[in-house]
């Protein structure tokens, strides 16, 4: 099975890459591009660890193949951060209300949060639930990562 080349769009930057078509969006992103905020876990879709969003939406990484994300706009953790260096206001408020414990599932929590909240500003509680659901983390006990998807969502309704 011979390679081909795809070109991807990550976090603004454009990459060719040769590759196996048998290859996950997950593989490549940590194995060809070197971005290992993008945590490998189950392989199944069911951890939420391999979370990134495409075309702004939050995708499993391990369930699409990468020649499939072609032509698509891939964020990643790494993507996040701004220009100058500053954190996404999600970034900060994991930090700031204690929702980072070892940090295995956060980029996908994080990543998942964002998508929401570019999409719903103010969400609900029960939104911030629905839009985690299926993100397994062992550590938080998830409160907190609620507490500071809601802080950045009060945050909104103030506009700052």
């Amino acid at each position: 099975m011979g390679k081909k080349n795809i070109e991807l769009l990550v976090n603004g930057e454009c990459y060719e890459i040769p590759i196996l078509s048998s290859w996950t969006l997950l593989e490549v992103l940590r194995e060809k591009i070197g971005l290992t905020g993008t945590k490998e876990s189950c392989d199944m879709g069911e951890c939420g660890c391999c979370t990134v969003l495409i075309d702004g939406k939050p995708v499993r990484s391990c369930l699409i193949l990468a020649v499939e994300a072609q032509g698509t706009e891939i964020t990643t953790i790494e993507g996040l951060r701004n220009r100058d260096g500053k954190l996404h206001p999600v970034q900060e408020a994991f930090i700031n209300y204690g929702a980072v414990q070892c940090g295995f599932c956060t980029p996908g929590m994080v990543l998942a949060s964002k998508a929401l909240l570019d999409e719903k500003p103010s969400p609900t509680e029960t939104e911030i639930r629905r839009a985690l659901a299926g993100h397994l983390c062992r550590c938080t006990g998830y409160t907190k990562v609620f507490e500071a998807v809601e802080a950045v969502a009060s945050a909104n309704k103030r506009g700052l």
